[in-house]
């Protein structure tokens, strides 16, 4: 060990005194890495053992030093300033005059830190944190005027009180840094014994919290949010008795619930928000007093909500969503006179939701049982953000809830509300951002309401009986991003004018009684903003002109991320401004299931117009749409040949045009879409090879039955039919006449068993035709309707159910 130390003492000063030498010896400015600096930084990489993983695979002599990795040079002299080895998966003990700044933290050094260090008077911050260093940190100027920090996790070291001045040491705030490890019962951290504020969130710590975090007896804020840590929390936290803040969300934490917490006098904010805590909850000590916010959301308490809770006097914001709590709302909730923010969301509770919650100004406790409302005072109705959705709640919509007059989220969507819309909302409306009143039983027409909601950005009302027209007043209604009316029983013309909404990126209008052409010769086609389109299963009837498209221009860009669409607002779940039910998008088929999507991705671009009598010619636009992932033309009237520009589109995934009257050849170009995974040509008038290419051999034969002149089936569909296109009769007569003997073969050798199988399996096709057609996939039923079953096949990757 003491040679090893030695050997490391010599390497050091050999690079200090390398570089200090030619420093003073090369008065010109240079801008490339000196000979003799390479060489020194060379002879200190040669100090550790190579492994694998190391990052000093770039340091070799064919180089520029200056351009080795953790190596920066004075952009004026050349000179090696800064040595950067943070962590570089060193692995040895400690072993260069103008560096400026030093890191060697998270690697795997031991022994002594040098006091040559002393030596470096340009040397301004140094990191040795996450090591095994041991023995006295050196009482040099350079390090005394370093944090904490620097040195921290070494438990060697020793001398950080002279060094660092360890009692003034009040904050120590590390949020994001990869420490990769488990916190120590013997850690120096615990030795902090004066810090007031400790930030360790999002830091992959894991293993469990050591008891000895109570000697830090003087914390106020405690973070420890946003990590790995299990176990239970120690009760020994309870003796933190100047705490504050607590926060230990979003670990693995699991047990029982920890009252002791609330022991502590001075206790503000706690968040227990996403663990595995389990049981039921009581407060038998309740001395925090002073308590304004408490999150126990997303972990597995059951029971009851306890009575206790209403001691908590100073309580303003009260998150217990995504548990099992069970009964119903206590009424000793009305104590908490300065509560405004109430989540009791995804829980068990039930009954009768009580009148003084209606003073909050945020409501959310949708996903439960609740069936009435108490009705509350003039005075008591300040709500602001109400999301009572699925839940069971029944009959017309009582009067009083159009005296909302700050609203600006109303979710009363999944419950079986019926009786018309009142028309009074429009007192409420003016200030709403988002509404849902989606599968529920309201009746009668959709009030033309909307000349003032100037702020609305999402309405939903699908899934219901409305009838009548479409409300024209949604023209106002210049900040909307989402329209859904689906399956109802509107009765109208498509709403051309909603194309001049600057932000609108959501229609659907699909199971309804829409009619009428799509274009109108005067009337100038928007839609800008429009991302996703599904105007299926309606009456929609013409023709659609060549330039119909060319004004798209959301469509044809190409975006990739994974934030979502009708999300302006991006908050923590624990602001709780905007309950999940926001974000709903719209029901879409998938593959003939009706799915019910959620969130829809930025990226993702959608249209259907399958189901509807339109008919002419498939406008050559459409491939300028080259953002599109998903086009559904099927189960319409359209004729000629399918438009060559549709190989334009580089991210399409989903292509039925099935059911229709095309002609001519498919594009030999469709085999070269990459992302191409599912596609529908049956039912047509189609001729011609099938294309070439790894995403046509991929799909089931029945995506190109229904066109006797396709042929080049045989990597698709097998022998059956694989049509030739010069013999093809001689080729079916030949296959007939291979059947026939087959035929007489198997009546020879099986005789009156075979005659019985028959007739049995006659009677039974007879009768289950539909079902064994929809489960094999031989040939796609055509309803009068248009049956859902051809509807878009949307892709999982990009709306998530």
């Amino acid at each position: 060990m003491i040679r090893n130390h030695c050997y490391f003492f010599c390497g050091i000063v050999t690079i200090y005194f390398s570089l200090l030498i030619r420093a003073l010896a090369s008065p010109t400015l240079h801008f490339n890495c000196r000979n003799d600096q390479r060489d020194a930084l060379l002879e200190f990489r040669d100090e550790f053992p190579p492994t694998d993983d190391s990052n000093l695979s770039s340091w070799n002599k064919s180089s520029d030093c200056c351009l080795w990795n953790g190596v920066t040079c004075n952009d004026k002299s050349g000179q090696v300033i800064s040595v950067d080895l943070h962590d570089t998966s060193l692995n040895s003990s400690l072993k260069t005059n103008n560096l400026e700044a030093l890191d060697l933290s998270s690697n795997k050094l031991s022994g002594q830190i040098p006091q040559d260090f002393s030596k470096l008077s340009f040397l301004s911050y140094v990191n040795f944190s996450h090591n095994l260093l041991q023995g006295p940190v050196p009482r040099s100027t350079q390090f005394q005027r370093q944090k904490y920090s620097s040195f921290l996790d070494n438990p060697g070291l020793y001398g950080l009180e002279e060094i660092c001045g360890e009692r003034h040491v009040i904050s120590l705030d590390l949020h994001e840094t990869p420490l990769n490890s488990s916190l120590k019962t013997n850690s120096s951290l615990f030795k902090l014994q004066y810090l007031h504020h400790l930030n360790l969130s999002n830091c992959n710590l894991h293993g469990e919290i050591p008891s000895s975090l109570k000697n830090l007896s003087h914390l106020t804020t405690l973070d420890l949010s946003a990590n790995y840590l299990v176990g239970a929390v120690p009760t020994s936290l309870g003796n933190l008795k100047e705490l504050r803040v607590m926060s230990l969300n979003n670990n693995s934490f699991f047990g029982p619930f920890a009252k002791s917490l609330f022991s502590i006098p001075s206790l503000q904010s706690v968040d227990l928000g996403g663990n595995q805590f389990t049981g039921s909850i009581e407060f038998v000590s309740t001395s925090s007093s002073e308590l304004q916010f408490l999150n126990l959301d997303h972990n597995k308490f059951n029971g009851p909500i306890p009575e206790s809770i209403s001691k908590f006097l100073n309580l303003r914001r009260l998150y217990l969503s995504h548990n099992n709590f069970t009964g119903s709302i206590p009424g000793s909730l009305s104590k908490l006179v300065n509560l405004t923010d109430l989540h009791l969301s995804k829980n068990k509770l039930e009954g009768e939701v009580p009148g003084f919650l209606w003073r909050l100004s945020t409501m959310m406790i949708c996903h439960n049982s609740f069936n009435s409302f108490e009705t509350p005072s003039q005075e008591t109705l300040l709500v602001q953000v109400l999301d009572l959705s699925s839940n069971s709640f029944h009959g017309p919509l009582p009067n009083w809830i159009c005296n909302l007059k700050g609203l600006s989220l109303l979710d009363l969507s999944n419950n079986h509300f019926n009786g018309s819309i009142p028309t009074c909302l429009r007192n409420s409306i003016v200030s709403l951002l988002d509404m849902s009143l989606r599968n529920n039983s309201f009746g009668g027409a959709l009030p033309d309401i909307f000349g003032d909601a100037t702020k609305l950005r999402s309405i939903d009302v699908g899934l219901n009986q409305l009838e009548g027209k479409f409300p024209k007043s949604l023209i106002n209604c210049k900040a909307l991003q989402l329209v859904n009316v689906a399956s109802n029983k509107i009765k109208d013309e498509f709403p051309s004018w909603l194309g001049s909404l600057p932000s609108l990126n959501v229609l659907s209008l699909r199971s309804n009684e829409f009619y009428g052409p799509l274009y109108h010769l005067h009337v100038s086609i928007g839609f800008r903003s429009l991302r996703v389109i599904d105007i299926s299963h309606n009456d929609f009837t013409g023709t659609i002109p060549p330039h119909y498209f060319l004004n798209w221009s959301e469509m044809t860009t190409l975006t990739k991320g994974n934030d979502y669409m009708v999300n302006p607002t991006k908050v923590s779940r624990y602001m709780g401004l905007f309950p999940e039910s926001i974000y709903r998008s719209m029901e879409m088929v998938n593959k003939g299931v009706e799915t019910r999507f959620d969130r829809i991705r930025q990226d993702f671009r959608a249209i259907d117009f399958s189901c509807n009598k339109i008919s002419g010619k498939i406008p050559e636009s459409i491939g300028f749409l080259k953002g599109l992932r998903l086009l559904n033309f099927s189960d319409n009237v359209f004729t000629s040949d399918i438009p060559r520009s549709l190989a334009n589109l580089t991210s399409l995934e989903t292509l039925d045009l099935s059911s229709n009257k095309l002609s001519g050849q498919i594009p030999q170009d469709l085999g070269n879409l990459a992302f191409l995974s599912y596609m529908n040509f049956s039912h047509n008038l189609l001729q011609g090879p099938v294309p070439r290419g790894t995403q046509f051999e991929r799909q089931n034969c029945s995506s190109f039955l229904g066109n006797s002149g396709l042929y080049g089936l045989k990597e698709i569909c097998g022998s059956l039919h694989a049509v030739s296109p010069t013999a093809q009769q001689a080729d079916e007569y030949s296959e007939e006449e291979e059947q026939i003997f087959s035929w007489v073969a198997a009546v020879i050798a099986y005789g009156p068993g075979m005659f019985c199988g028959l007739v049995i399996g006659h009677i039974f096709a007879s009768h289950n035709q539909e079902r064994l057609t929809e489960k094999f996939g031989r040939r796609k039923l055509i309803h009068p309707k248009c049956s859902l079953s051809t509807s878009l096949a949307l892709s999982n990757k990009h709306i998530l159910v």
